[in-house]
């Protein structure tokens, strides 16, 4: 039996990790850190990243060593009973070698520092007509049942509706742990191929809507200069109370050097939609920013997961097939009822990972 090696790449990286990881907790204990309350909240953030790499590195030198010491008894023991017992020592080790070796190169992939952040998701009907406005209520719905099941909660920010049954575009903000994190994959076309309501004829129309996922930006993250801002004010239109419908408290604020326009009519306080249609707009301008700062890399990689490309098709929803089919990723699952009732964990999952993946074979390269 040979003696299992740890890649030297990732033995380099690990002994990297760990001297970081010591000069953290040095930088921790100086009192010139203790008196920025924003250095040691940046450095903590790094601190719990490390330490699990650190952990990981810790139990793969022990079990490479362990492992080394049986094979090394399997060729000395004159005990037959001895070696037997060392073989199988040997081969159990293996196998968690194996395990930690994965487990710290996933380690190894910095985090997503946006990924904990609130997501604000923008639907919109796009070709199609009024089943395209059907099929983005669908996402919408499909959107608000997997964040029902999760936990999150749901803002809507505004809406526009089609015929009844229909919305032409809504952008609503999801709350909770991790939800930007699992959900900026979603960003693309969808398509859908089914028969309408109003065919007479039995014929498949094939439908898209678009979904943008955005991370929700904090005031430190874009400067807004109030001289760039046209808004206006009217009345909001749509189900509402007596207040909502009557005044003018709907707000559109038009970003002037980008042209970004941003509506809001949910809440019945001028104030309030002004307050959110702005939240809406610095998520945008962050959005902008993600999307210049990792263009080239976005045009270097071979799939779209996650870069967040809107004009591309990413997904397939064929009602007569009962199937949902990721293009990214080539994953097909024939439970389409199921995934628009919000069971999305499975789609999340596999883009998750193969992302992974993906980044790690990048690290490697």
């Amino acid at each position: 039996m040979k003696a299992f090696l740890i890649d030297p790449l990732l033995d380099d990286r690990l002994a990297e990790v760990k001297r970081r990881f010591e000069g953290v907790e040095e930088a921790l204990s100086s009192p010139e850190v203790l008196a920025d309350p924003k250095r040691i909240r940046e450095l903590s953030q790094e601190r719990s990243w490390l330490e699990p790499i650190v952990i990981c590195g810790t139990e793969l030198r022990a079990a490479l060593q362990e492992c080394e010491g049986a094979i090394e008894l399997i060729g000395t023991s004159e005990d037959p009973e001895m070696a037997a017992l060392a073989e199988e020592e040997a081969r159990i080790l293996e196998g968690r070698i194996e395990i930690l070796t994965g487990k710290a190169k996933e380690l190894l992939i910095p985090p997503d520092p946006l990924g904990d952040r609130p997501a604000v998701i923008e639907i919109r009907a796009g070709t199609g007509g009024d089943e395209a406005g059907l099929f983005a209520a669908d996402l919408m719905r499909m959107y608000r049942l997997y964040a029902e099941r999760a936990g999150w909660a749901i803002e809507l920010v505004d809406i526009s509706e089609g015929i009844p049954g229909a919305v032409k575009e809504a952008v609503f903000t999801v709350r909770g742990k991790g939800v930007y994190g699992r959900l900026r994959r979603e960003s693309g076309v969808h398509r859908v191929q089914r028969v309408p309501a109003t065919e007479s004829q039995g014929r498949i129309h094939t439908s898209a809507a678009t979904v943008a996922v955005l991370p929700e930006a904090e005031d430190v993250d874009v400067d807004i200069d109030p001289n760039e801002l046209r808004i206006d004010t009217f009345r909001s239109s749509g189900p509402g109370g007596q207040s909502v419908n009557t005044t003018d408290s709907a707000i559109r604020i038009t970003h002037i050097p980008t042209g970004l326009v941003v509506s809001c009519q949910d809440e019945k306080s001028q104030h309030k939609n002004k307050a959110k249609a702005l939240k809406v707009l610095r998520s945008r301008l962050l959005d902008l920013k993600i999307a210049e700062s990792e263009a080239e890399r976005a045009r270097e990689r071979k799939t779209q997961i996650g870069t967040g490309d809107r004009s591309a098709k990413i997904r397939t929803y064929n009602f007569p097939q009962n199937r949902v089919t990721d293009h990214r990723i080539g994953l097909t699952l024939y439970c389409l009822s199921e995934i628009l009732d919000g069971d999305l964990e499975e789609v999340t999952t596999a883009l998750r990972l193969a992302e992974q993946q993906e980044r790690m074979e990048e690290r490697e390269a």
